[in-house]
């Protein structure tokens, strides 16, 4: 086992490659499709196996190779999980493996090149999850545009070219202002290592008013890279377009996984990088969180068009990421601590618990919010495959044609309103339970969000798609999922079953027992905390 722990890493992060570059070899498309799902397992597996050994008593970095790479740079081949990123490693293996398999059920137009496409993606992504040297950080972050954005390109809705120009140009001006960022802690530091260049405390030797100036830059610089990719309102408007446009699998990874590499960033390199510029401008990530929670929930009430709907909904999921970040940060130094301490009448202990509990709120929005909306966006494939259209109103009482649907939809739907015993419910309670400790006015303004989600997941979607009477006036044309005409509505078939139903699953189970992966993000957030204050 001592020899797996020193592979795992590498074998989970340059697999995909081996997969892509066997499937460009191979002909016959049933043999790429099966090549390509059984291929998917093997990071899914070491994944877990790495989830399951992962040790809490030793915490930190573990199963880290580290070896010279560019030398000039002081730059290496550093690969190492702590906490907070092996339950991400996990959720991109899953979502990858389900999303290549119900691929295969769906995708029959330049199936190579889609599959290749998609192979390089998960590497790209788990990348971004394993790096712990800045270069390779960056390069696992720009290699992941390029995927995305021809499986936008080319398999995509009608307006897929505009969709994924928008999603690259946006995502790429985020990138070149962290590129900037990463430059200028290299200059302070000297070394290109994360945990390194967190450790030498960029630009704190400088006198106060520079010192704030030149850490406020790089955190800015930072923050841009990592919004644009949350996204965080008002850095929002590429995503509808893009999850509008993408093909269903495409979707599901966008939603499940590229948008937590943002919020990872800030973890992983804001806070403990550039604690006090995080501090100070906490508030600013703070309101952005809160009115992306309630922004996102209004404009969803609004959709006429179901992926749309589910799109805007992942804006306003992820300001509880950023609620809970914002809130964190605004305690982050002793000072900190002690001005909200005070403000709020409470000890610096319960602001630590606090702080603790934001970080864990958010954490563990990012996991779910990745099962959960992944699962919504199969299941708006699933209806698309037979319709052929998203429009809300051309659907009604599918409950009676469509139990299975019916209910997986239900207990996604649920799920992502907050509803007691599943999954959701404990992100929100862990990310206001934090936030109204610390930024009470900005957390029970982001409750307004709560509601009206429960109104869109009611109304647009359980009431206006499912209940009443199944009209078959509203829509004349349907087909199975295999494009055979029929009279109506089919239900989910066997392979759209099997792609829901870890997610379903795992929807109960970290409902009923959140400690299953929380237990992780705790570790991480109570070493994030002891290590700027061991800083500072």
């Amino acid at each position: 086992m001592e020899f797996l722990d020193q592979w795992v890493l590498p074998i989970i992060l340059f697999w995909p490659v081996v997969a892509a570059v066997v499937a460009l070899l191979m002909d016959d498309e049933r043999s790429i499709k099966w090549w390509s799902v059984i291929a998917s397992l093997l990071p899914l597996g070491l994944s877990t196996y790495m989830l399951l050994t992962y040790d809490f008593q030793a915490g930190g970095m573990q199963f880290e190779v580290n070896v010279p790479w560019i030398e000039a740079l002081n730059s290496s081949f550093h690969l190492g999980v702590d906490g907070l990123s092996v339950p991400l490693v996990f959720l991109t293996a899953l979502l990858s493996t389900l999303s290549i398999y119900y691929s295969a059920g769906t995708i029959r137009h330049r199936v190579k090149e889609y599959f290749v496409m998609f192979h390089l993606l998960e590497m790209s992504m788990l990348g971004v999850f394993l790096a712990l040297d800045y270069v390779l950080f960056y390069v696992f972050w720009e290699i992941s545009l390029v995927p995305m954005y021809l499986l936008i390109g080319i398999w995509g809705g009608p307006n897929r070219n505009y969709a994924a120009i928008k999603f690259f140009i946006y995502t790429l001006v985020g990138s070149v202002a962290m590129l900037l960022a990463i430059l200028g802690t290299y200059f302070a530091t000297g070394t290109f290592d994360i945990l390194g260049a967190a450790a030498a405390k960029p630009f704190m030797d400088l006198p106060g008013d520079k010192a704030l100036l030149f850490t406020s830059l790089a955190f800015w610089g930072f923050f841009l890279g990592f919004a644009f990719k949350v996204p965080s309102f008002p850095f929002h408007t590429w995503l509808p377009d893009a999850h509008t446009e993408a093909p269903t699998a495409g979707s599901v990874i966008l939603a499940g996984v590229l948008l937590k590499l943002g919020a990872y960033g800030f973890l992983r390199i804001v806070l403990p990088t550039y604690p006090t510029a995080s501090q100070y401008w906490s508030l600013w990530v703070v309101a952005l969180g809160a009115i992306a929670i309630v922004y996102g929930a209004f404009v969803c009430v609004a959709q006429t068009d179901f992926k749309r709907l589910i799109a805007y909904s992942s804006v306003s999921h992820m300001g509880y990421v950023m609620l809970g970040i914002g809130a964190a940060a605004n305690v982050l130094t002793p000072e900190g601590a002690a001005r909200a301490a005070e403000a709020f009448g409470l000890s610096t202990e319960a602001v630590a618990d606090s702080a603790a509990m934001a970080i864990n709120g958010a954490t563990l929005q990012m996991f779910n919010h990745g099962i959960i909306t992944g699962a919504l966006f199969l299941l708006v494939g699933v209806i698309y495959e037979r319709a052929h259209t998203r429009e809300l109103a051309r659907f009604g009482g599918l409950s009676s044609k469509t139990p299975w649907y019916y209910g997986m939809m239900m207990v996604a739907g649920f799920a992502s309103l907050g509803l007691p015993g599943l999954a959701g419910f404990w992100a929100e309670f862990f990310t206001f339970r934090g936030a109204f400790a610390l930024v009470p006015y900005w957390a029970a303004f982001g409750t307004i969000g709560i509601v009206m989600t429960a109104v869109y997941i009611l109304w647009r979607i359980i009431q206006n798609v499912f209940l009443g009477e199944y009209d078959p006036n509203k829509l004349h044309h349907w087909t199975t999922v295999d494009g055979v005409e029929t009279d109506g509505p089919t239900d989910m078939v066997g392979f759209e079953k099997l792609t829901l139903w870890p997610l379903i699953i795992g929807m109960f189970l970290l409902g009923v027992y959140p400690p299953l992966i929380l237990n992780y993000f705790n570790r991480s957030a109570v070493e994030l905390l002891q290590f700027v204050q061991g800083l500072l």
